[in-house]
């Protein structure tokens, strides 16, 4: 029997059961020619139409999605919106530590980049900036978080800001974090490239991509109906589903992470909590929960239970997993006593392009024609504007400030096929479930930092120094 709190949830993203989501938008059904073909419709491929379009009002710019707007990764995150394009600046200093100074300021630069976006298009998707906070629930982590760092809080003044009888301590980021409602964001900024003079369609699948003498062809099939596609330059935006890039088989992994959202609080709970709704929450494990008010005043709780199946498996049935939504809820109960008997309203969960370097990577193929972003692990919401411009960058063959990143230019380490691929992850995730348990990294967790590994890239997504969730939110 499911937990009662959320046996009569709705499976469905809070963000996307919305009276205000958009209809559909025609499919293709006919061959065109276009400058730039963009392919996904989540964060990153409308952010790459929009700024493709403030850099060159004339362009002709077509961006097709096979599915809905929004409808994977970006409707099924956290809206967590980070400045951190590299999953914190231990990720940073460990891979590249001649960059990190700059890659924190391109960071926070971008977030400011999007602050910007959103006020001057008007998109009301709630973005509020007031930062995040990281705590601590269990004895050993104190230390780690670093007491003589700046941020750090003891536990009476992190309960003054959120209650929890679970908190022992904190640090907390004022600047470097911002929420928001993804679906919302994602719909203004598809209504934003439009009214710059893109063309939008949805139900739309790319079924191959090929080299042609002008540029790259697209054999594209709109609701039933095939045509093809010449564009001067494509960029494929497209999370896990990687089809259309035969190189990238090994480069990421499907891993789904989990998520609940409570009923609307009344002004009773809020209260109870002291939680100022515009700041951000995680705890510290390897195993870690997300979680942060809504708009409309609801706690969305999710993350730590985070999942691979094996095959690199991507299916329908993977969204909705019982026994994780009982784990969900416990913690929950177990972390805000004062809510008890709070209900859920809705479920979901999301599918995220794990990379081992724990962040985006780049690259190309067609002859630099048809470029590519992927592997976020979770981080997407504000990585993927800088991924955008990124990519514009390669299509233009101008050298900048972000092409000429070391970041940029490399490629992660691959995952291995099965069945090592499945037996590593597992025991990977295994092994920092103990680590949380106990404070002491094992055998298999120490050769992982050996060789380089970043060994929480398969399940988790770092606030800062320290996880904040896989589904970046997602």
């Amino acid at each position: 029997m499911p937990d009662a709190s959320w046996a009569g949830s709705v499976l469905a993203p809070l963000w996307l059961d919305s009276a205000i989501r958009p209809e559909p938008r025609p499919a293709v059904t006919v061959g065109c020619e276009v400058d730039l073909l963009v392919i996904g419709g989540g964060f990153t491929g409308l952010w790459t139409a929009l700024r493709a379009l403030e850099r060159d009002p004339g362009a002709l710019v077509l961006l097709v999605e096979a599915d809905r707007i929004a409808e994977h990764a970006t409707g099924r995150n956290g809206g967590f919106c980070e400045a951190s394009l590299t999953h914190g600046e231990a990720n940073a200093r460990a891979h590249w530590p001649e960059e990190a100074d700059a890659l924190h300021a391109l960071g926070l630069g971008n977030l400011d980049g999007i602050e910007e976006t959103v006020a001057r298009y008007d998109i009301d998707c709630g973005f509020v900036r007031g930062g995040a906070l990281t705590v601590v629930t269990r004895p050993h982590e104190v230390a780690e978080l670093g007491p003589d760092e700046p941020g750090f809080l003891d536990a009476a003044t992190v309960r003054a800001m959120v209650d929890s009888p679970t908190y022992l301590a904190g640090r907390f980021d004022p600047d470097g974090c911002a929420l928001l409602d993804p679906a919302r964001l994602a719909w203004g900024l598809a209504a934003a490239a439009e009214g710059l003079g893109a063309r939008i369609a949805e139900h739309t699948r790319v079924e191959a991509l090929r080299e042609s003498s002008a540029g790259v062809e697209a054999r594209v099939n709109g609701a039933g109906t095939r045509s093809v596609v010449r564009a001067r330059s494509v960029v494929v935006a497209t999370n896990v589903f990687q089809d259309l890039v035969p190189r990238l088989r090994w480069s990421v992994v499907p891993v789904y992470d989990y998520v609940l959202a409570t009923e609307p609080l009344t002004d009773d709970q809020l209260a109870a909590l002291r939680w100022d709704p515009a700041i951000g929450l995680a705890d510290s494990g390897n195993q870690f929960h997300y979680y942060r008010i809504t708009p409309d005043r609801r706690i969305l709780w999710g993350g730590y239970d985070a999942v691979y199946h094996y095959g690199r498996s991507v299916a329908a049935d993977h969204y909705d997993r019982p026994e994780t939504f009982d784990l969900l809820a416990r913690h929950f109960a177990a972390t805000f006593p004062q809510l008890d008997g709070i209900r859920f309203t809705h479920r979901w969960s999301g599918v995220i392009d794990t990379s081992t370097r724990f962040c985006a990577f780049w690259g190309s193929v067609h002859r630099g024609r048809t470029v590519y972003a992927l592997g976020f692990t979770g981080l997407g919401v504000g990585a993927s504007r800088f991924a955008a411009d990124v990519l514009l960058d390669l299509l233009s063959g101008e050298e900048t400030e972000r092409t000429r990143l070391r970041m940029v230019r490399e490629r992660p380490l691959p995952f291995p096929p099965e069945p090592f691929g499945w037996v590593g992850i597992n025991l990977t995730r295994w092994s920092l479930a103990q680590e949380d348990r106990t404070g002491r990294r094992n055998v298999w967790l120490r050769v992982l930092d050996r060789f380089g590994w970043d060994s929480t890239s398969e399940l988790v997504v770092p606030l800062h120094d320290r996880p904040l969730t896989p589904c970046g939110r997602c």
